[in-house]
This record gives structure tokens, C-alpha cells and sequence, in this order.
């Protein structure tokens, strides 16, 4: 690994702003993440950073980068506002196969969960809050492999956002929990 590598990792790592997302950077490292997914867009910058970095650690492999977003459809009040087309346009420079799928999370991982396979990191943001993420943890598993890492962005913490691993355990319980009833 070259030494601006090196020293390009070591910063977003260890003294990044904000201070919560370093955590997401070393799971990056130490997961060798190939193949990452983002429900809820929450930084495009974050997003930009995450794949440079993936690909940099991914041993040539091909990274894939999807993202479950509400693009044109989000509320006013977020005061975010991406188009589908714009987040396509920003990724695409990225070398990575990228997908970028519009709607909610339940609604979206019923289409596209079984062409996700063997996610090695997924990162929701705080944008989504428990009851719109109540069906959609029931997709989780069938996604993810043994050293697959989850985290979940909170934001309710005085320092602002921070990100929460959940562990196999939790996502299990969660997505027994949000099992769809037969009717």
C-alpha cells in the first residue's frame, strides 16, 4: 500500500470530522468491504469517501455500492434534497457498480433483497426512524454473511450523530419481529 494510502486511511480513522463516522471507516478496512449498502443518503460526501476507500482496500475485487433512498420523494422539511439523477451522476465517477433504488426501505428491499446478496456493510441512516425500518429488518438476513457489518446511525446525541453496530443477534430478534403476518 502506498504511503498516501496510508496516510489518506489513518486520517478518515482517526481525526475525521465527524467524529462518528470514523467507526464506519475502519469497519471498511478491517471488513475489506466490497459491497456496501446505504438506506437513507445521508452525506453524498460520506458516500464518496466510503467506496474511494473501499476501493482502495478492496485487492482489486470490483465494488459494489447500492443505495435505498427517497431521492425526489423526501419531505421538504429534511432540508436535503438529491435527485436520482444527481446522486447517479456524483457516484458514477467512482468506478464502482453502482444502484441506486428510489422508495421506502420495506417497500424497496421486498424488490431487490434476494439481488443483494453477501452485503459487507450496511449503514442506515437516521433518517429512518423505527417504524419505517419495522418490515424492511425482516430483508436483513438474507443479505448478510457471517462478517457482515450493520450499523445504524443515530442522531439523537448532544455530540450529533453517532453510528450504533448491531449485531447478528439484534437483527435476528429485529427481523423475527417485523415478520409479515399471513392475512
Amino acid at each position: 500500500m502506498r504511503l498516501t494510502t496510508c496516510l489518506r486511511y489513518f486520517y478518515l480513522a482517526y481525526f475525521s470530522k465527524p467524529v462518528g463516522e470514523r467507526v464506519l471507516y475502519r469497519a471498511i478496512r478491517r471488513t475489506r468491504a466490497r459491497k456496501i449498502l446505504e438506506i437513507g443518503i445521508g452525506d453524498v460526501a460520506r458516500t464518496l469517501r466510503m467506496i474511494q476507500l473501499a476501493r482502495r482496500f478492496s485487492d482489486g475485487e470490483p465494488v459494489r455500492y447500492a443505495a435505498i433512498d427517497l431521492f425526489e420523494a423526501r419531505p421538504a422539511t429534511s432540508g436535503q434534497s438529491l435527485s436520482l439523477k444527481q446522486a447517479h451522476r456524483l457516484l458514477h465517477g467512482t468506478q464502482a457498480q453502482i444502484q441506486l433504488i428510489p422508495g421506502e426501505p420495506a417497500q424497496a428491499l421486498a424488490r431487490v433483497a434476494n439481488s443483494l446478496p453477501n452485503v459487507d456493510l450496511v449503514l442506515v441512516s437516521a433518517q429512518h426512524g423505527d417504524a419505517s425500518l419495522a418490515e424492511a429488518w425482516f430483508y436483513f438476513p438474507r443479505m448478510l454473511h457471517g462478517g457482515s457489518a450493520v450499523y445504524r446511525e443515530r442522531a439523537d446525541t448532544p455530540a450529533g450523530t453517532t453510528l450504533e453496530r448491531l449485531e447478528a443477534g439484534d437483527i435476528e430478534t429485529r427481523a423475527a419481529t417485523g415478520r409479515r403476518r399471513a392475512a
